[in-house]
């Protein structure tokens, strides 16, 4: 059993839910990256998205726009991020997913990218635009590889879609809890509720909750209806304001301030 699925039996076991937290990668740089990831550990994340840094990345809202904008000025590349990785292994098997868009991968090349994640210790990849219908060959390699291919619900996923999604995907299905781009919210939809309650009726994967969350008292309320709660904008904002000694303390106490919420 792989470190996702293992993480979401453990937790189920402890009756508690899976603290998912994104920051992106290279924001600063590399090197403060790779400090963050055990810290994030230790404040109480269960999984860690790591955001692979693009030029156009089209469902992100302007904090994670500008993050990536960061990670790139300060030369984060995709082969240099499998390299953090492999050196994070050292310290940490906490589950890794790479999230972020397609091209930067197809660029690298399918094959030689889904061999060096592995080599390197990625547990999963989530393309916010490569659509279950267009996903095979990478899916079909990513598999073969032990990488899991974890793919989005949204509130306008239509019946279709939702079939190829619970076939395809592995690791956990991330809900989209808002139409539109990342970006935290005041308050969670009133729908998100049964949109979740019935998803989890369909699948044996654990459905996580994301978009929009960030503040305990929100991710309280999501992490009483899924496996799982995603909290991105309202970290990655934090990198806009802090750096080093700073960054790491007001980091580590937001984290750890959602996990109590979820608890």
């Amino acid at each position: 059993m792989s470190r996702i699925p293992e993480t979401f039996k453990r937790l189920q076991l402890e009756g508690k839910k899976a603290l998912v937290t994104f920051i992106t990668a290279g924001d600063p740089d590399l090197e403060t990256t790779g400090q963050l990831i055990p810290l994030l550990e230790n404040a109480g994340a269960d999984i860690i998205e790591l955001g692979v840094p693009f030029s156009d990345p089209m469902a992100d809202g302007p904090t994670i726009q500008l993050s990536s904008e960061r990670a790139l000025a300060s030369g984060t590349t995709l082969a240099g991020i499998l390299e953090l990785v492999q050196k994070v292994r050292l310290k940490t098997q906490i589950p890794l997913v790479l999230m972020g868009y397609y091209n930067p991968i197809l660029q690298y090349g399918l094959e030689r990218f889904v061999a060096d994640a592995a080599r390197a210790g990625v547990d999963g990849v989530l393309l916010v635009d490569l659509p279950p219908e267009e996903a095979g060959v990478f899916r079909k390699l990513a598999d073969a590889a032990g990488i899991t291919t974890i793919f989005l619900l949204t509130p306008t996923s239509d019946e279709a879609r939702m079939k190829r999604v619970f076939s395809l995907g592995s690791g956990f299905l991330y809900y989209v809890s808002v139409t539109g781009v990342t970006g935290a919210r005041q308050q969670v939809e009133v729908s998100v509720a049964d949109r979740v309650s019935a998803i989890r009726q369909r699948t044996k994967l654990p459905v996580v909750v994301g978009f929009g969350v960030s503040t305990p008292e929100q991710a309280g309320q999501l992490a009483a209806i899924a496996d799982g709660v995603v909290v991105g904008s309202a970290l990655v904002k934090l990198f806009e304001r802090h750096k080093g000694a700073e960054l790491e303390k007001i980091l580590g106490e937001s984290v750890a301030a959602l996990k109590k919420g979820m608890n």
